[in-house]
């Protein structure tokens, strides 16, 4: 138990730096106050290994189930969420009631991994594309590994906002608006030819328990995140198979068409694979970056932790091209979109 109580604390720490004091109030008490008499608990002292953000992540879990009853308005909740403020004592005894009043709810909730298809990753996802898209001047045949809803391979379809640019439509699906240092993101429109993902348990945006799903990983106290997510789920999905990972990118490898930049992304997904399977993964790319040309590129994008789990530092945001195999570091972003610190070299 000391294991999920140090991940409850650390990931109190974590969504506070991320800006969410809700969630840093609730993973606080559960530090705290967790109920150890609960078949929730029961089933999360059952998981081995690291149950925090690099592993099993329980502590997202817990949370999105608790978000779950409160999105489907389950009585009691709703007093407890933002934009209410109950005292320390009423905070406490509510949450607690509803760790045992839906006990069995939740540990069927926490069967499934976390569902964070942080659209406003893609504010790192643009400005990389278009470089890598003016790199080779080729329509983009576009690949994601963890792709969950496949709401971040939309990123076409998506605009950013600048502090004096724009990139995208005016009647652009979603209007990305991060804290942007750094030049402006310079290059050709890409133009996504064909789109696909995988994801263990992928989700389906259009049906209602899916979006529930999405939704509730969302933190109650940033309701721009929500507003984003359900108005781009409201536009065509892009498809994402079930799968292990990378099984299907040595397959989507294999049939990347002539003609085409094939590019691969994926954001705050690498970290959650096992580390044989990265090696594989690792393999992959290399051999098939041996064998690209100018006219059959592979490119690999990739938002990821470096080794910072708090949120103060964010992620990195990388470039591998091929044939040339050089790797570019394009700068770094929040975690969740809100910043983009861009420093990308000349390619």
């Amino acid at each position: 138990m000391t294991a999920l109580l140090d991940a409850f604390r650390h990931q109190s720490t974590a969504c506070g730096n991320l800006g969410s004091p809700f969630m840093a109030r609730l993973f606080a008490l559960l530090a705290e106050a967790w109920p150890t008499d609960t078949a929730l608990a029961q089933a999360c002292a059952a998981y081995a290994g690291d149950v925090g953000p690099a592993g099993h992540s329980l502590p997202l879990r817990i949370a999105g189930g608790l978000h779950a009853l409160r999105l489907k308005d389950t009585p009691g909740l709703a007093a407890l969420y933002p934009r209410h403020q109950p005292d320390d004592a009423a905070f406490r005894a509510g949450i607690l009631d509803a760790l045992h009043s839906h006990d069995a709810f939740l540990t069927d909730w926490i069967k499934s991994p976390p569902q964070t298809n942080e659209l406003r990753r893609s504010a790192a996802l643009i400005p990389g594309a278009y470089l890598a898209a003016t790199r080779f001047g080729l329509p983009i045949w576009l690949s994601e590994l963890g792709a969950s809803g496949g709401l971040n391979l939309m990123w076409d379809q998506f605009a950013l906002q600048g502090p004096d640019w724009r990139l995208g439509a005016e009647d652009a699906v979603v209007t990305l608006t991060p804290d942007w240092d750094g030049p402006a993101p310079i290059g050709t429109a890409p133009r996504v030819a064909g789109r696909r993902g995988v994801d263990l348990s992928p989700l389906d945006p259009t049906r209602p328990d899916d979006l529930l799903r999405l939704s509730s990983y969302l933190w109650p106290d940033q309701p721009e995140r929500l507003a984003m997510t359900r108005a781009a789920a409201g536009a065509v999905p892009a498809p994402v198979e079930a799968g292990d990972a990378i099984t299907w990118l040595e397959t989507r490898l294999a049939d990347a068409p002539e003609g085409h930049l094939h590019l691969v992304q994926n954001t705050i997904a690498w970290q959650y694979f096992p580390q044989d399977a990265q090696a594989r993964g690792v393999a992959l790319f290399e051999a098939a970056g041996a064998a690209a040309t100018e006219t059959r590129p592979l490119a690999w994008l990739q938002l990821e932790t470096d080794g910072d789990l708090n949120g103060l530092g964010g992620a990195a945001l990388t470039l591998q091209i091929w044939p040339s195999g050089e790797t570019v570091s394009l700068g770094r972003a929040d975690f969740h979109g809100r910043w983009v610190r861009w420093s990308p070299p000349a390619l």
